[in-house]
């Protein structure tokens, strides 16, 4: 997901402590990812610890369903990834505070990680088809970053100022029909389902606590 904020009210300066889930996600994801690349680990033993499937999950790797959410194996990917963190992340536990943000975070990334499993191994039909990466959870740091901060403006792709709100909704128009695709036997190899279902955990957040959100929202940014 390429996309950073663009125009949305800088909330006061946070406490040093404010912004430290966050910046913790983010090294833990370059660690994962330096872990990957060296060559001291193999790689058969970072693929079933740190990818997640269908298969994996049969065979008991529950853990995996977290573990996919730090790994990245190109840079670029993480790169983009992280910037997104870092965008969107801070006004979020601002807003949460830092406890609920991390609970927030590990658990869209984990049902985003659990609808991949589902989806490739019931509707596409390639339970062994692995995922990985931080997206899932960032979908649904994106949706409810969107939900929350209704008046914020983003820059989709980094060039395409839009509302947050329209842009997040567009990724998952996106996603769904990425799905689709997958479903009939075309499309690319990309975690569709685990967007969905991190932007799923994001919109049912919003409509349980998102009226709290609003108004902490509201007060950060008066």
């Amino acid at each position: 997901m390429a996309t950073r904020i663009d125009d949305v009210a800088e909330p006061p300066a946070p406490r040093r402590s404010s912004v430290t889930v966050v910046n913790a996600l983010a090294m833990v994801n370059v660690v994962v990812f330096l872990v990957w690349i060296w060559e001291g680990v193999p790689l058969e033993v970072m693929a079933g610890h740190f990818l997640v499937s269908w298969e994996h999950l049969v065979a008991g790797r529950v853990w995996v369903l977290l573990t996919a959410v730090f790994s990245h194996v190109l840079l670029f990917h993480l790169l983009v990834n992280m910037i997104v963190l870092l965008s969107f992340g801070p006004p979020l536990e601002r807003v949460m505070g830092p406890g609920k943000f991390l609970v927030f975070y590990l658990v869209a990334g984990a049902i985003g990680s659990l609808a991949h499993a589902l989806t490739s191994g019931f509707l596409i039909g390639m339970p062994g088809q692995p995922a990985l990466g931080a997206s899932s959870a960032l979908a649904g740091v994106l949706l409810l970053f969107s939900l929350s901060f209704p008046k914020a403006r983003v820059l989709l792709f980094f060039f395409i100022p839009l509302p947050a709100i329209v842009a997040a909704l567009a990724f998952v128009a996106i996603d769904i029909w990425g799905l689709i695709m997958q479903v009939e036997g075309e499309g690319l190899p990309i975690g569709h389902g685990a967007h969905l279902g991190g932007a799923v955990t994001g919109i049912l957040y919003y409509l349980a606590r998102g009226r709290t959100l609003r108004e902490q929202a509201e007060r950060l940014q008066a």
